[in-house]
């Protein structure tokens, strides 16, 4: 599937930011569809049990996900966590290569729902969750821009996304 833009990272979120040497450092991609993609790796300093990526880590994917498809419809606005259904469906390895998707599936003036999961290369869910947000005035949940805060553009080739395969086209 085309990618139509690539979403900045931030600075130090344990997710997405560049200047945090525990983070995830995922990138995420706006799809033709109006789905978000991330292609990422946990480390070995996610880990839980051996082998297994910790749960709060899972959970913070994906509710990293699913709050930035959101910025497909509104990439200035800010909204918090109100609610969050993760289920653990297989064990998550770390140091492979693995894809986040995220959808909205329902907008309104006060909140926000989307649907998330994280994929291996043969395509199982290994973990999905429901969450919706609450929209708020950004100021109201920082005193930070969110210009501030997201400052990197990383530019990569990657220009499709095919979730049949499981990989990138450069």
């Amino acid at each position: 599937m085309k990618i139509i833009k690539k979403q900045n990272n931030s600075r130090m979120c344990i997710i997405c930011g560049l200047d945090n040497s525990s983070s995830v450092k995922a990138s995420f991609y706006e799809m033709e569809d109006q789905t978000l993609c991330s292609l990422f790796q946990f480390k070995d300093l996610h880990q839980s049990y051996p082998g297994r990526v910790h749960g709060g880590m899972i959970s913070a994917m994906l509710d990293e996900l699913a709050c930035r498809v959101y910025w497909i419809y509104h990439p200035n606005q800010l909204a918090v966590t109100m609610t969050m259904e993760t289920k653990f469906r297989k064990p998550v390895p770390y140091n492979i290569g693995l894809i986040g998707t995220a959808r909205l599936t329902k907008m309104t003036q006060r909140y926000f729902e989307s649907y998330c999961e994280i994929l291996n290369e043969s395509k199982e869910v290994l973990a999905e969750g429901t969450i919706r947000y609450l929209l708020m005035p950004n100021q109201k949940i920082t005193d930070a821009s969110i210009q501030e805060e997201m400052p990197y553009f990383i530019e990569d080739d990657i220009t499709d996304i095919d979730l049949e395969k499981n990989d990138a086209t450069r």
